[in-house]
């Protein structure tokens, strides 16, 4: 069985993220489309963290028979991976959006350049 104080501490935790992502929503410092997975991954935590039998549970699906709340740590890992990975991909994109904008800023600065040098 999951000690109480680890669960306590397990919800604790989830409700400081939680708050913290609707802060960060709220001062519009993080969007609402990233703000998606640290809201679940806040949620997740809670909900296992609280409902103590649930998490014994899946500890014991998982084959963890010494310590349930070891299974909370590993889905935490689970989902800060995923945040990482989708976080990774966005900026592989901004970034291939950003040398595409400066090839264009590039040719731009040339051809007005070009055309600065033909009106004298």
């Amino acid at each position: 069985m999951t000690p109480l104080p680890v669960s306590i501490g397990g919800v604790v935790a989830s409700l400081v993220l939680l708050t913290i992502v609707f802060e960060l929503i709220r001062s519009r410092r993080l969007r609402e489309r990233y703000a998606l997975l640290w809201l679940v991954t806040g949620v997740v935590m809670l909900v296992l963290s609280a409902w103590r039998d649930a998490l014994d549970t899946f500890a014991g699906w998982a084959g963890v028979t010494g310590y349930p709340p070891a299974v909370l740590f590993a889905v935490g890992l689970f989902f800060i991976i995923v945040v990482l990975l989708h976080y990774s991909t966005v900026i592989s994109k901004l970034a291939d959006e950003n040398a595409i904008l400066a090839q264009r800023l590039a040719l731009l600065e040339a051809e007005l350049r070009e055309r600065a040098g033909r009106g004298r």
